[in-house]
Formats: C-alpha cells, sequence, structure tokens
C-alpha cells in the first residue's frame, strides 16, 4: 500500500525513546511538533518509562522529526532513540493524537 502526500511517498516508523522523557511534557511536545510537520500517528508513555511513537509521513518529515525527538525537547533528557521501519501494509492514521500508556 503506497500513497503519496504532498508529492512524496508515505512511510512508516516505530520510534522508542528512552531517557528522562516522562513527566516532563515529552508527548504534548511531540503532538504539537508532528502536527506542525504535518506527520499522522501516534505517540503514548510505555510503563518502562520509555516513550513510543508511530509516525507516518514522508522520508523527510520522519527524519526532521526523528532529529528533533533526540535533542529538541525542552526539560527532556534523551539516551537512546531506535526507530524502525513499518513495512507496507499497515494502518493509515487520520491525524496524530496521544494514546493511553501501554
Amino acid at each position: 500500500m503506497e500513497s503519496e502526500r504532498e508529492g512524496g511517498a508515505i512511510e512508516c516508523r516505530l520510534v522508542r525513546v528512552r531517557g528522562r522523557v516522562q513527566g516532563v511534557g515529552y508527548r504534548y511536545a511531540c503532538i504539537q511538533q508532528a502536527r506542525v510537520l504535518g506527520l499522522t500517528g501516534w505517540v503514548r508513555n510505555r510503563k518502562d518509562y520509555s516513550v513510543e511513537a508511530m509516525l507516518q509521513g514522508t522520508p523527510e518529515q520522519l527524519a526532521s522529526m526523528c532529529a528533533w525527538m533526540e535533542r529538541d525537547v525542552p526539560g527532556a533528557r534523551v539516551e537512546h532513540i531506535e526507530a524502525s521501519e513499518v513495512r507496507p501494509p499497515f494502518e493509515r492514521f487520520e491525524g496524530f493524537e496521544q494514546l493511553p500508556t501501554a
């Protein structure tokens, strides 16, 4: 399943961020930045104190978001970020939202 948005192929990444990323507004900041970049997907806390996000967008949008998640969230201290490609077919999201802790 390949779709087009803003002239580019839509890709999907599952991102896990570890470090001091809970209790500092990380998810809220991610929602705001994802919407600015035009991404769709979701973000949630994990019980192991990491943050997980499903990101959909063009390769350029995904690269921008992952770089931002690693270094530009005020109050966070990111120790490790891992982004895994989700192969098609994948569920398509309409917006970007926060999900309950998993």
